[in-house]
């Protein structure tokens, strides 16, 4: 689709600061491209090794391009976010990354997997020789300025969003995010060209690219956190061949979690020769963390989904 404005991936910052001078100002329902860096800050590339894992600098690591001022936003209303289309570019990482992740304890060895892809067709991507991966590009950052003055961590996600890495903010979905400052100080990054629900091992398929959107404005929305609408289902790439999954069962939703990604991790190993850590990070860019029971107290369980078309 053809946007007024443009920014440049140049144009990024680290962290969300309301006092980040904004590089575009735009009146409510424009549409705007933004340029985006990957979430290593440009220190991985095609080429790169697992060695460069290692040496990666996390004061540059996940970067949102912006921040973009919309005329009339005030603290009380929403932005809306229209995300009208992705531009991929072909090319993807994912990694192990020691001290990160929610098995961190069980997979203390850096990995990198480099991804290639279609740009035109979109066509699953290759994980070495166990299977392919069907994509579904998105933006795993996406957010406004808190009130709260100074610089905040990038990485958790927050009650005017940032990185919140769903999986469904793809072409075609609409997120709303509750304004705190003037102007909201809009910013994007961290663009996936696929991930499962949960990004287990804490990376998806890491894909720098170009994101079309249109923003706008609710005023008076009172919105209390984030909320978005798609555009229709959100795991037709996925479910054609059904399922293999697992759980784990306990008083403690976390462990649950742990529990059931460990025991697909075993039954991958286990059926498709691959590595644990192999196992771990594919079931990061495809496999999906769901509640299946938070009632029946005292436990709960959590199961893990993995797509059987992955292996066809």
């Amino acid at each position: 689709m053809e946007t007024a404005y443009t920014i440049h991936k140049h144009h990024h910052h680290i962290g969300w600061d309301n006092a980040n001078v904004p590089v575009l100002t735009l009146a409510p329902g424009a549409t705007v491209e933004i340029e985006t860096v990957d979430s290593s800050g440009g220190q991985l590339s095609p080429s790169s090794t697992v060695a460069d894992i290692a040496a990666l600098d996390f004061g540059k690591v996940n970067p949102v391009t912006g921040p973009i001022y919309i005329d009339g936003a005030q603290p009380g209303d929403a932005l809306k976010i229209t995300l009208d289309a992705f531009k991929p570019s072909g090319w993807g990482w994912t990694a192990n990354i020691p001290g990160f992740g929610l098995l961190a304890d069980q997979f203390e060895d850096p990995a990198l997997h480099i991804w290639s892809y279609d740009v035109a067709t979109l066509a699953p991507a290759l994980f070495g020789n166990f299977g392919r991966v069907p994509l579904k590009p998105f933006a795993g950052t996406v957010g406004i300025a808190p009130a709260e003055p100074g610089n905040h961590s990038i990485v958790p996600p927050r009650r005017v969003g940032g990185n919140m890495d769903i999986r469904d903010l793809s072409a075609g979905s609409v997120l709303y995010l509750p304004v705190e400052v003037d102007g909201a100080l809009f910013s994007l990054g961290d663009t996936h060209a696929a991930q499962g629900d949960g990004e287990v091992c804490g990376t998806a398929i890491e894909s720098p690219m170009d994101v079309c959107l249109t923003l706008d404005l609710i005023k008076n929305a009172d919105l209390p956190f984030p909320r978005f609408t798609t555009p229709g289902p959100v795991s037709r790439h996925l479910d054609e061949k059904g399922y293999e999954v697992t759980t784990g069962v306990g008083p403690d939703l976390m462990t649950g979690a742990r529990n059931a990604v460990s025991g697909m991790i075993d039954l991958l190993t286990a059926t498709h020769k691959m590595s644990p850590v192999e196992a771990y990070m594919l079931c990061s860019v495809c496999g999906d963390l769901r509640i299946s029971e938070i009632v029946d107290q005292p436990n709960w369980i959590v199961s893990f989904y993995v797509p059987r078309i992955v292996f066809v």
